[in-house]
């Protein structure tokens, strides 16, 4: 008799250490997994930003080769939207994340481009920006805008000079 009591408390005892240590995980991927989406969300935006600086790139050299010069660059998109706007010939990337990039309400400079976030309950938006000025920006040779949405196989984008007297930089995707 004295055997099966024993028995049995061992199982009550594996039971008991289980679900403390289910409790415990439990507790720890409630702190841990806000953090860990945190992270995720900062470095898809600096991958972002590191994807519009290479589109700035292209365009100022597609520029400065001439006329009819065109260049391809590739660009992977897992979260948020780039938007190439013909009427403000602007590009800009946005996203609606956990991660709080900048100071909410107020405008820094990237490099080049204009970063504001704003909050939105417990998520925040994420705008960055670039206008140019000095170009006239096209999406397939019209005034229209584009916006190019997450994808899992990446986009092929052409960025070509056509010139003229407004300085003509045209996009169109493959």
């Amino acid at each position: 008799m004295i055997k099966s009591k024993k028995k049995g408390q061992v199982w009550i005892e594996t039971v008991t250490y289980t679900l403390i240590a289910f409790v415990l995980i439990g507790l720890i991927l409630a702190f841990v997994k806000p953090k860990i989406d945190e992270l995720q969300d900062k470095a898809l935006i600096d991958q972002s930003i590191n994807v519009l600086k290479q589109i700035d790139f292209v365009i100022n050299e597609v520029y400065q080769e001439g006329v009819g010069n065109k260049r391809m660059i590739e660009i992977g998109l897992k979260e948020g939207q780039i938007t190439f706007n013909s009427t403000n010939d602007s590009i800009s990337f946005f996203f609606e994340g956990k991660y709080m990039y900048s100071e909410p309400g107020l405008q820094y400079k990237e490099g080049s481009f204009d970063v504001l976030t704003s909050k939105l309950g417990s998520t925040y938006k994420v705008l960055i920006k670039k206008e140019y000025p000095n170009f006239n920006l096209t999406y397939f040779g019209k005034e229209d805008s584009k916006a190019l949405s997450k994808s899992t196989t990446p986009y092929e984008l052409f960025i070509s000079n056509k010139g003229g007297t407004s300085q003509v930089i045209d996009f169109s995707i493959k």
